[in-house]
C-alpha cells in the first residue's frame, strides 16, 4: 500500500487536502521519520498527480476499535433509526468528550457512553453539555461517565492547551481556523488577540510564526490558565506573548495599533468599531450571523472602514453552523 512523504510542518495541510480529496487510508497509521511523515494513502492513480513522493510502504493497521467512522455507524446496533436522529455532535477535549443529549435519548445514555468509548478509547470524562452561563460564555456539564473532573489538556496544531470547561470557554472546532490564520500571518508582524482566553489563538500562532502579541482577557481564570499554556509551550513558540488581564473595552483604547487584530467576539458583543480602530493591515472578526444577512454584515463593515477613513475590502467566510439559518462568521478584512 502507498504512502506519501512530506515535511513535517506540512503534514496536518496535506492530511486535510487527503481526506478531503477521499485518498487518506484511515487504516493505517501514519509514521514519522527524519523530519518527515509518512501519510498512508488509498491505491489511485490521483496520488501521482499531487507532486508529493509516493513510496510503496506497508503502515501498520490501527486497532480495530479506531476504524470506526462515527458514533452514529456504532450506536446503529443499538439505537433504532428514529433514535439515531435525535443523536447530536460532540467534541472531544483532551481525554474529554462533551455531548449535548436531548431528552429523546435520555433513557440511552448508557449506550452513548459505550458508543463514545468504543470510538475513542482514550476517553476518561465524559460530559453531558448544559446551557451558556454568565459573562464568560461557560457551559454547564455534569459528568456521566469517569473521573470527576472538567480539567484536561488539549492537542492540537504541534501545541498543548490546558483547559478547564468549569472556568473558561474553548472552541475545538476552531482548531482549523487557529492554524489558518496562523499560516496567513508573516514573521514580524504585531498582533493584537481581544477575548484571548486561555489563549489558544495565540499559542497556536507564536508556535509557528515569530511574531509579538498582545492578548487581553477579562476571566481571571481563563487568564491564569493562559499564563499556564505560555509555560506548557514555552519551549516550542517562536513568538513572544504578552498577555493582559483586563476589559477588552478599557485596555484596547490605551494600546497602541497592530499589524493584524485577529478577534474572537463572543456571542452577542459588538467590538467592530473598536477592534478595526486598533488594525493597520488586517482585521480578522468573528461573528454570529443569519444567512440572509451576511452582505447586511460586509456592508456595515465597509461603512465603518469609511466612518474610519479607511480603504477596505472584505471577505466574509462562513466557519461553522450555529443554529439553523446562523452561522459563526469570520470577516477578513483587509485595511488599505
Amino acid at each position: 500500500m502507498p504512502a506519501v512523504k512530506v515535511p513535517r510542518r506540512e503534514a496536518e495541510p496535506v492530511k486535510r487536502k487527503l481526506k478531503k480529496l477521499g485518498l487518506y487510508d484511515g487504516k493505517r497509521r501514519p509514521r514519522r521519520e527524519n523530519g518527515y511523515v509518512l501519510l498512508p494513502v488509498i491505491n489511485d492513480p490521483r496520488i501521482g498527480r499531487l507532486g508529493y513522493e509516493v513510496l510503496p510502504l506497508e503502515l501498520p493497521l490501527r486497532p480495530e476499535r479506531q476504524i470506526y467512522k462515527n458514533l452514529e455507524s456504532v450506536l446503529a446496533e443499538r439505537l433504532s433509526r428514529e433514535e439515531l436522529n435525535y443523536l447530536r455532535r460532540y467534541d472531544v477535549i483532551g481525554d474529554i468528550a462533551v455531548i449535548q443529549i436531548p431528552p429523546e435519548l435520555e433513557h440511552r445514555i448508557e449506550d452513548i457512553v459505550w458508543g463514545l468509548r468504543k470510538v475513542h478509547p482514550f476517553l476518561k470524562v465524559i460530559a453531558k453539555k448544559g446551557f451558556h452561563e454568565g459573562a464568560f460564555r461557560i457551559r454547564d456539564y455534569s459528568i456521566i461517565w469517569g473521573e470527576k473532573r472538567l480539567e484536561t489538556v488539549h492537542k492540537e496544531n504541534g501545541v498543548r492547551i490546558k483547559v478547564d470547561l468549569s472556568k473558561a470557554f474553548f472552541n475545538p472546532r476552531m482548531k482549523g481556523e487557529r492554524y489558518r490564520l496562523a499560516q496567513l500571518i508573516r514573521d514580524g508582524e504585531r498582533v493584537l488577540i481581544p477575548f484571548a482566553g486561555v489563549l489558544p489563538y495565540a499559542i497556536v500562532i507564536a508556535r509557528y510564526k515569530r511574531v509579538k502579541i498582545t492578548a487581553v482577557e477579562l476571566n481571571r481564570e481563563a487568564y491564569e490558565l493562559g499564563l499556564e499554556n505560555i509555560e506548557l509551550n514555552k519551549e516550542k513558540l517562536r513568538g513572544e506573548i504578552e498577555f493582559i488581564h483586563g476589559d477588552v473595552f478599557e485596555v484596547l483604547p490605551e494600546l497602541p495599533s497592530h499589524d493584524r487584530v485577529i478577534s474572537p467576539t463572543p456571542r452577542g458583543v459588538d467590538a467592530l468599531t473598536l477592534t478595526l480602530d486598533r488594525a493597520e493591515k488586517w482585521l480578522h472578526y468573528y461573528d454570529f450571523v443569519h444567512e440572509g444577512e451576511i452582505e447586511t454584515f460586509r456592508a456595515r463593515i465597509l461603512d465603518e472602514c469609511r466612518k474610519l477613513g479607511r480603504d477596505c475590502t472584505v471577505r466574509i467566510k462562513k466557519v461553522s453552523d450555529f443554529k439553523p439559518h446562523v452561522f459563526k462568521v469570520c470577516a477578513d478584512v483587509e485595511i488599505g
